[in-house]
């Protein structure tokens, strides 16, 4: 039997469904294809300059590039770039390193008007918190645990 509970809710849904917009997956897989492509090309262009012209190699080769792709992520977060780039290209843009730049910058920019405190500096790790928590915990129990096996073994 059914209460009228479930015919509001389904009243609701459909209701929801109707004047949703209807996207195209096939164009937005397109989109986010080409745009994730796109960033990550613009960092293997970085790093073949950084190798071959300016001689860098190994971990400093990769901190470099790293760095450059996230001041540009930021860069263009801060100008409000990315956030365009994010709306047409969806997932494409959450390529990991420009992507979490993004995550960082984005509340700082929307909270600057409380202040640099409480505003900026307070929300800019909303996003990005757990997972700069989540990787510091588990990297220092992934060091434990070499740590404790190295003494065994």
């Amino acid at each position: 039997m059914k209460t009228s509970n479930d015919c509001v809710n389904n009243n609701y849904l459909e209701y929801v469904k109707a004047i949703s917009p209807k996207t195209n997956q096939k164009r937005s897989l397109l989109h986010a294809f080409w745009v994730g492509g796109t960033i990550c090309c613009i960092g293997q262009t970085f790093r073949f300059i950084l190798e071959n012209f300016i001689g860098l190699s190994g971990d400093e080769l990769s901190a470099y590039v790293s760095m450059i792709m996230i001041f540009l992520g930021a860069f263009l977060t801060g100008l409000g770039v990315y956030d365009r780039i994010g709306k047409y290209a969806g997932g494409g843009s959450i390529v990991p390193i420009t992507g979490f730049a993004n995550s960082v910058v984005s509340p700082a920019v929307e909270f600057k008007t409380e202040g640099y405190i409480f505003g900026t500096a307070a929300k800019m790790f909303t996003v990005a918190g757990p997972i700069i928590v989540f990787g510091v915990a588990s990297s220092v129990l992934v060091g434990l645990l070499y740590f404790i096996g190295y003494r065994i073994f």
